[in-house]
């Protein structure tokens, strides 16, 4: 177990591609990693977008960056609803500050134009967003999974098998 004694925040609200979220957390949990589920209200039920239910452990403004070593923003349509909150962004740019790992995921690249944090950054994501990700001065790449420094990238579900690695990797450091 590689992630043993490590914490990671997923970030959750309606909508997520539940891929995109359960994928990680569970390949996340079975490295030993501790992972959080955290949206606007602690402990309320949220669905992703096929129906897949997920229950919140704790709400935003009740996590600190610096109790975890990485954060997980999965895609769907729940990045556009996510980075309209300033504890999210807040939490995302705290993440960026203190170079922990920031896995993010299809349109999850919405929460990172919103937070600020990718002028120069090397990444990917959903063709869907790319001129999103370049307005914000992002360098975007068409490939499974983009690493910059602490910033993990990937395109959509596809792409799990390559994203996941690459994630837990920047985890292991």
């Amino acid at each position: 177990m590689t992630l043993k004694g490590k914490k990671v925040i997923a970030l959750v609200s309606e909508d997520f591609e539940d891929l995109e979220l359960w994928y990680p957390v569970l390949r996340l949990r079975e490295a030993g990693a501790s992972v959080h589920l955290v949206a606007e209200e602690a402990k309320k039920v949220y669905h992703g977008k096929y129906g897949v239910p997920v229950t919140s452990d704790y709400d935003f403004d009740s996590v600190r960056a610096e109790d975890y070593d990485g954060i997980l923003v999965p895609g769907g349509w729940s990045p556009d609803k996510l980075r309209r909150f300033d504890s999210v962004l807040n939490l995302v740019r705290a993440f960026d500050e203190a170079k922990k790992p920031i896995g993010q995921i299809c349109h999850a690249g919405w929460v990172l134009v919103s937070a600020g944090i990718l002028e120069g950054v090397n990444v990917t994501s959903t063709p869907g967003i790319k001129d999103d990700m370049t307005n914000a001065g992002a360098i975007w790449h068409d490939e499974p999974v983009v690493t910059d420094g602490h910033i993990i990238s990937s395109r959509r579900p596809p792409d799990l098998p390559e994203y996941l690695p690459a994630l837990i990797s920047a985890l292991e450091d």
